[in-house]
């Protein structure tokens, strides 16, 4: 079918993203894997490349544009090489949505230009080992003193958390109450340069080895109130506001996973030949390839149409669990039979199938996990 999501200017961001990864990351991607994370220097060349201030206002450095399609392209041309940009999707569609909501004037003026730049690289800390989704029962907490918030816990599964310049972290500013447990959280951007911010174990994944994840420990972190965003108190009513876009982002690349497998495999069926027949010719194998077509094209209608809610500023919470849940059940299946199709060469890291299928797997638990979406979806139900 016809695709009328994108507009000559998406084309042409496309054709330099695709260009870019050739030059710059497709190369060197093995290295990155082994290493855990990029080196630091390539955010600033996405920063240069403009990347991270596509949606930041003109008066802060960025290009000023609205629209969620141009991380969809980047999502796309990612899965398409088999690769990733690191900590880039926490540091934009993560991120970035806080600071521009809910930071001050002088946050913004002082902050964003260097987000734009890549010389200030961001992380969000909410998780803790205790804790998991129920963000009600974070335990880190920010006492005040003077002029500055006292900072003591641990968080962990921390994207980015290992080159991050600056974290926004959940702590508990005030108790919570009987009646609800939701109260008292408050968001603080936390500079890594600060004594008693401490890095702990790089966490080894099974998937999405390019992308560092981190254990974070705050004892006694002094930080200034100036670095309190938004009102103290209100924390969980920010972060459940951008869960919407967090959750497409999420469809999003599982989506573009799904496909980036129909193709790899696709492309190695027509080459790999079995018993004197090329694997294509096989009856299984076109109607394997069909199923994973078909899904892969109803997961990209549900992400086009989530994607000009977003735009239009009406993609509801329940309407982007369905988006979530439906784009990464059918990533799970559809890559793993892609792998299948390569047989054992599917299961050599050598291949971009094997990598694609060891990403997959967390895109069900993090963001909410499929068991919390459907949850979502059932009550918007009215069951």
């Amino acid at each position: 079918m016809r695709r009328t999501v994108f507009n000559e200017d998406h084309e042409a961001f496309r054709a330099t993203i695709r260009d870019f990864i050739a030059a710059e990351v497709a190369p060197v991607y093995d290295a990155w894997e082994d290493a855990g994370h990029p080196p630091r220097d390539f955010y600033n060349k996405l920063g240069e490349l403009g990347v991270f201030g596509i949606t930041v206002p003109e008066e802060y450095g960025g290009a000023g544009e609205t629209s969620f399609k141009y991380q969809v392209v980047i999502s796309e041309e990612c899965a398409r090489a088999g690769v990733s940009f690191g900590g880039y999707a926490v540091h934009v569609n993560l991120v970035l949505p806080y600071l521009l909501k809910y930071g001050s004037e002088e946050q913004k003026k002082r902050w964003l230009p260097a987000f734009v730049s890549g010389d200030m690289m961001t992380a969000i800390a909410m998780t803790e080992p205790g804790t998991g989704s129920d963000l009600a029962g974070v335990q880190t907490t920010a006492r005040l003193d003077g002029d500055h918030y006292i900072l003591n816990g641990a968080k962990t599964f921390i994207t980015g958390g290992v080159l991050a310049d600056r974290v926004l972290v959940v702590a508990r500013t005030s108790p919570a109450t009987p009646e609800n447990r939701r109260t008292g959280l408050s968001i603080l951007a936390v500079d890594t340069k600060s004594e008693g911010y401490a890095v702990g174990r790089k966490l080894e994944k099974i998937g999405l080895r390019s992308s560092d994840t981190a254990e974070l420990s705050f004892s006694d972190v002094r930080v200034p109130v100036e670095d309190l965003l938004g009102e103290e108190g209100r924390g969980f009513e920010y972060l459940t506001h951008n869960l919407a876009e967090e959750r497409l982002g999420i469809a999003v690349s599982s989506y573009a996973s799904a496909a980036a497998a129909v193709e790899f495999a696709r492309r190695y069926v027509k080459e790999r030949t079995v018993f004197g027949k090329s694997v294509a010719s096989f009856q299984n194998t076109k109607f394997v390839l069909a199923e994973c077509a078909t899904e892969v094209e109803a997961a990209q209608s549900m992400v086009d149409r989530a994607t000009e809610a977003l735009d239009a500023g009406e993609l509801t919470p329940a309407d982007a669990a369905r988006a979530k849940l439906f784009c990464t059940e059918v990533q799970a299946r559809v890559v793993d039979k892609c792998l299948q199709l390569h047989g054992g060469y599917g299961y050599i890291l050598e291949y971009p199938i094997a990598r694609l299928y060891a990403d997959a797997r967390v895109t069900r638990i993090y963001g909410g996990t499929s068991e919390v979406l459907k949850t979502i979806i059932a009550k918007d139900l009215g069951v």
